[in-house]
């Protein structure tokens, strides 16, 4: 049986908001025209409005409102612009874009280490018993231009305990670190429900000011090999184990 990969970021948050336990893990989203971004911006202050189906952060854009002076700003990749009006912000913001579908979502304001932004991603793999378990967690901290964290975009791999530690003791730390992986079984289970050839899911995790976990993304094809990067080597052994198990790679062939 192949692995099912699911691309499209409304389908997977459409079957999140259709579970009570977590529906409030999810920032408001919504579709984007005109009126859906304007009526966001006005609410949140600050929205993300990215590809329905993409990776790597690639077409993500952060577009923000300043209460106090009623200026609009967005960033897209390292540029910036700003703008008098919500008019002039809008129809630059069109000729940005990338021209695909795509949608507004509430911006979480980000926790930060040394200044940066970061966010975590969460993998949860089917185990060789064929149950959900999560086998990794890591840190993906924003390059200083840039409004994503993606690796792939300059992000720089971290530890979770390097990155909540200057905003969590160790109990609370241990505590945070647990509802995480509860949690990210209980998005494996549910995306099954809809999508039952699914293996492995990465979860793309912000975590607020108040320390609240909310849901960014789910992706359906998470690259393993970013927990390579963390200094406890057995993190990888195992995420690359289960992967070989369901198939995603092929064994390695030991030399005599």
């Amino acid at each position: 049986m192949s692995i099912q990969r699911v691309r499209s970021k409304r389908a997977k948050t459409n079957v999140l908001l259709a579970d009570p336990e977590l529906k409030g893990y999810v920032p408001d989203t919504d579709g984007f025209d005109r009126q859906t971004v304007e009526k966001m911006l006005e609410k949140y202050g600050m929205i993300y409005v990215k590809p329905v189906n993409g990776t790597f952060g690639r077409g993500v854009i952060r577009v923000d409102k300043t209460d106090s002076s009623s200026v609009y700003r967005f960033q897209s990749g390292e540029k910036r612009y700003e703008f008098p009006t919500f008019d002039e912000l809008y129809s630059k913001l069109l000729s940005v874009k990338k021209p695909k579908p795509y949608l507004s979502q509430q911006g979480i304001h980000l926790l930060k280490h040394r200044g940066r932004r970061f966010d975590l991603r969460v993998m949860v793999q089917k185990n060789p018993q064929a149950s959900w378990e999560t086998t990794g967690m890591i840190g993906r901290v924003a390059h200083p231009r840039k409004i994503v964290t993606n690796y792939h975009a300059g992000g720089t791999p971290k530890s979770v305990e390097t990155l909540m530690s200057g905003h969590l003791t160790l109990k609370q730390r241990s505590s945070f670190e647990a509802r995480l992986r509860k949690l990210g079984v209980s998005v494996a289970e549910a995306l099954e429900r809809k999508f039952p050839r699914l293996k492995e899911i990465g979860i793309d995790i912000a975590v607020d000011e108040n320390h609240k976990p909310w849901i960014l993304e789910v992706n359906t094809l998470p690259d393993p090999y970013l927990f390579k990067k963390l200094s406890d080597k057995s993190v990888f052994r195992k995420v690359y184990a289960y992967a070989v198990a369901y198939g995603r790679f092929k064994r390695r062939k030991r030399k005599l």
